[in-house]
C-alpha cells in the first residue's frame, strides 16, 4: 500500500508555490498598474517582482466582491491588489489573514442609520458618507473613485489606510499599535504617536493649520492609517514634517520608501489638488464608526 498525496491536503506554502508556477499577472496589465501608480513606480526591480507576486496570491486567496450592479475587471483588480499588498511587501501575506473578502462600490457609499456617541455621552444616529470602511471581524470596503485617486503622490490612498487598521488589528484591537516586530521599542512607539498625536490636537483646538489631516485627530487608530497613508504616498514629507514618525513606521513596515527615487512625475486627476493635510470632505462627513468598524 502507498501513500495517495490526494488524501493529504497542501500546505499553504506548497498551494501557493504552485500558484506561482503556473499563473501570473499578464506583463502588460502589471505595466500599466506600475506606470499609473506614482507610489509603486519608485520600487526597483526586485521590489517590484516580488510585490507583483504578492498581488497574484492576493487575488486567489482573497474575494474581490463588487457592489450591486458594478464590475470589476482584471485591470480594477490588480490595481487593488497592487496597492493592498505595497504595505506587505516585507510583511508577507499572511498578515492579512484574519478576513477573506474585499467589497468594492462605484464611489463614496452611504451607510445608514449608525449609532455614534459623542463627547458630551450623548448617543446619535445618522447616516454615514464613507470612501473606505475595515471591519473588525469581516472585510474591507472600498470605494473604486477613492482607489483610482490612490497612490499619486498626493497624500491620498483610501487603500493603505484600510488594510493599515487590518495590521493594527492584528493584536485584536485598533488603538494604532500594530504587533511591533522583535528589536523595537513599545515604549518608544508610543511616546513617538502620543506625542505627535497630542501636538496634531492641540493645534487643531487652536484653529491651526496642520500637515496632517485633521481626520488623523479622530483617535489613535486613525493617527496610525492616516501616517501610513503618508508614509507610502508621499514619504519625503513626511520624514520632513514628522522624522520620529517616519522612523517607526519604516522598522514597522521594513521598507523605507524615502529613500527610493522618485522615477515619475505625480499623475494628475481629476479628484488632485487636495494637499496633504488638507481636509478630505469623505473623511469628515459625518464619519462616526460603531465598535468593530474603521471608517474614513
Amino acid at each position: 500500500m502507498s501513500y495517495d498525496r490526494r488524501m493529504f491536503p497542501l500546505s499553504k506554502r506548497s498551494r501557493r508555490r504552485r500558484i506561482l508556477a503556473k499563473r501570473s499577472i499578464p506583463a502588460d496589465l502589471w505595466d500599466g498598474t506600475i506606470a499609473e501608480i506614482a507610489s509603486l513606480s519608485r520600487l526597483d526591480g526586485d521590489e517590484l517582482q516580488r510585490l507583483q507576486d504578492i498581488p497574484l496570491l492576493f487575488l486567489h486567496e482573497k474575494s474581490l466582491e463588487p457592489s450591486a450592479g458594478f464590475e470589476l475587471d482584471d485591470a480594477m483588480q490588480v490595481r487593488i491588489a497592487a496597492l493592498a499588498c505595497r504595505p506587505v511587501l516585507e510583511l508577507g501575506l499572511d498578515s492579512y489573514a484574519g478576513f477573506v473578502s474585499v467589497i468594492v462600490h462605484p464611489g463614496e457609499f452611504v451607510v445608514r442609520g449608525r449609532e455614534y456617541e459623542d463627547e458630551a455621552g450623548v448617543v446619535h444616529i445618522g447616516d454615514d458618507v464613507l470612501s473606505g470602511e475595515a471591519w473588525e471581524q469581516g472585510p474591507v470596503v472600498l470605494g473604486w473613485e477613492e482607489v483610482l485617486a490612490s497612490g499619486r503622490g498626493d497624500g491620498f490612498d483610501v487603500v493603505a489606510h484600510e488594510f493599515a487598521h487590518k495590521l493594527d488589528l492584528l493584536d485584536g484591537a485598533v488603538n494604532g499599535v500594530p504587533p511591533l516586530h522583535r528589536g523595537m521599542s513599545f515604549d518608544t512607539w508610543i511616546e513617538t504617536f502620543q506625542t505627535t498625536y497630542d501636538a496634531l490636537g492641540a493645534s487643531l483646538e487652536r484653529g491651526e493649520d496642520t500637515w496632517l489631516d485633521p481626520y488623523a485627530a479622530e483617535d489613535p487608530g486613525e493617527f496610525f492609517a492616516v501616517c501610513s497613508e503618508m508614509f507610502f504616498d508621499v514619504p519625503v514629507q513626511l520624514h520632513e514634517h514628522h522624522p520620529a514618525i517616519y522612523n517607526q513606521l519604516a522598522a514597522f513596515y521594513r521598507q523605507d520608501p524615502m529613500a527610493r527615487p522618485a522615477k515619475r512625475q505625480k499623475v494628475e486627476v481629476a479628484s488632485a489638488g487636495r494637499q496633504p493635510g488638507a481636509a478630505d470632505p469623505a473623511r469628515t462627513a459625518s464619519n462616526h464608526p460603531t465598535e468593530g468598524e474603521n471608517t474614513r
